[in-house]
């Protein structure tokens, strides 16, 4: 999937993965009881800063932290824009 958006510096752009719906028993769970996802797929990614490579490509699965990043609505999806060094890790 091809944004048409590119982050500067060290900036990602992330898809927040959709929040369960169900628990693992089969309890359904309603929308104000949802936790904020905090694993996402990267979409788009910045070129980075001088003497900064970035270690993060499109389509890594990543994890963040639950309040990082700013959120950002294109083409009518939710999206998370935050700094690389927010990102815990690569799944």
């Amino acid at each position: 999937m091809a944004l048409n958006i590119q982050p500067l510096s060290d900036r990602v752009v992330i898809e927040p993965q959709a929040a369960e719906k169900k628990t693992a028993s089969g309890i359904y769970i309603p929308d104000t009881a949802k936790e904020k996802p905090q694993q996402g797929k990267v979409v788009a990614v910045g070129k980075g800063k001088k003497d900064y490579e970035m270690t993060v490509k499109v389509g890594d699965t990543v994890l963040y932290g639950k309040y990082s990043g700013s959120e950002l609505k294109l083409e009518g999806n939710d999206y998370l824009i935050m700094r690389e060094d927010d990102i815990l890790a690569i799944i």
